[in-house]
């Protein structure tokens, strides 16, 4: 069975690695690694195809140590017991765990003393966040390194080393540089994705020249990092409803873009009814009910056509006024109720047991409504709304707050009703 060519083409030494130069350069800390000979267990995190497992191939390589690869998906603890067997009779074994977020707790407690001791030399890679996708015990054995999306110019240059390559091609074959340029472009840093382009337009060819046209047939969308559980995904989420609220209206369409791309209609919802509610509130609450409908026509004509009335949300949103006042004050009841928990006046309760007529709630005085005490007494002088003067509207609603808040407010309901 004929090898992928991105497999054929895994670097086995340390000139051979494109990019990752801020680990890799003179100065940088794998390549000290490798001049001192040493070596310690580390795990490597960043977007398929950028060359996780092939640095720690390469380290090995380069420090002429055994390794071996396990994979936290497929692999069992028996296949784990064996290599620990070996490590004990060959040191410094290195073991390479591919997708180590995946190892479950028997195989992680299975892991733990042997990379403790030393007994075996650990470098895992995961294209999830290891600040939340790994076992704390385990990350706190290891040195975290992030690995980087390849630059287009690290693209273009893996290419034009794949086609001068004879081991590969046996005949010279060029690419035309607008064509190198898309295959750059379409892969998003993913160097598998590119040489995966690269061998089926070089299969196509006919006249030994990989064309512009032959690119676009083969590579029609780009490459995206959009794994519905995977960091590429909550990545674009959050740029999304940073760029709403930071009002840069191109870069939200950008991002709506990419959710539309994947189809992600969920969470295109849930980030705009929050971004909505969180970030623009009070200043515009009339966008806020817009957007609401515009998720409604969305939802009901489904895409494509539904990217039409959520760009008219995404732009009345971004360039809307921003208010997080209420959002604010929210947040800081909660956290008031953390602390403390205070008890309801009496008079306020549903069924005040206890109270006389005239120490309880009066109902049909609407003119005594605003002079009464509503918070308990220990927080009773306590503000948790901070009005924001973005917007008419809030403005309206902090000068009504402003003049309530100049009448003498009383716990003291029979004296009021006197």
């Amino acid at each position: 069975m004929k090898q992928p060519l991105a497999y054929r083409l895994r670097p086995k030494t340390l000139a051979d690695v494109i990019g990752q130069k801020h680990l890799v350069a003179e100065g940088q800390v794998i390549r000290k690694c490798i001049e001192n000979k040493t070596i310690f267990s580390m795990i490597f995190f960043g977007d398929p195809g950028t060359g996780k497992t092939t640095l720690a191939t390469v380290i090995a390589n380069e420090l002429q140590l055994p390794y071996r690869i396990f994979n936290a998906v497929t692999g069992n603890k028996k296949d784990l017991t064996i290599i620990f067997e070996e490590a004990k009779l060959a040191s410094n074994l290195i073991v390479i765990i591919e997708e180590i977020h995946r190892l479950n707790k028997d195989k992680q407690d299975l892991l733990l003393p042997y990379v403790e001791d030393g007994t075996i030399t650990m470098i895992g890679t995961t294209t999830s966040n290891p600040y939340f996708a790994i076992n704390p015990a385990i990350r706190s054995r290891c040195h975290l390194f992030e690995i980087k999306p390849l630059s287009i110019e690290d693209i273009e240059l893996a290419l034009d080393r794949t086609l001068a390559n004879r081991d590969v091609f046996p005949i010279e074959i060029t690419i035309e540089d607008s064509a190198k340029r898309l295959i750059a472009n379409h892969c998003n840093g993913d160097l598998r994705y590119a040489l995966n382009v690269l061998e089926i337009c070089a299969l196509a060819q006919t006249n030994a020249v990989i064309t512009l046209e032959m690119v676009q047939e083969y590579s029609k969308l780009p490459n995206m990092n959009m794994d519905f559980d995977g960091d590429g995904h909550y990545d674009a989420v959050s740029a999304f409803q940073k760029s709403i609220r930071g009002g840069d209206v191109d870069a939200a369409l950008y991002y709506l873009g990419r959710l539309i791309k994947a189809n992600d209609m969920d969470s295109i919802e849930r980030r705009l009814l929050v971004t909505a509610y969180e970030d623009i509130g009070l200043a515009n609450p009339a966008a806020v009910s817009r957007t609401i409908q515009a998720i409604d026509a969305a939802k009901r004509v489904g895409f494509p056509e539904a990217m039409i009335p959520l760009s008219v949300a995404i732009i009345d949103l971004t360039l809307s006024p921003k208010s997080k006042s209420a959002n604010n004050a929210i947040h800081t009841v909660m956290n008031e109720l953390n602390h403390r928990n205070s008890a309801v006046p009496r008079y306020l309760r549903l069924n005040p047991i206890g109270l006389e007529e005239q120490e309880k709630y009066p109902y049909d005085s609407p003119e005594l409504w605003h002079l009464i005490q509503y918070l308990p007494d220990n927080i009773k002088d306590i503000t948790f709304y901070h009005a924001n003067h973005n917007s008419t509207y809030e403005k309206s609603l902090a000068n009504n707050n402003k003049a309530l808040k100049q009448y003498k407010k009383t716990n003291q309901l029979s004296k009021l009703k006197k």
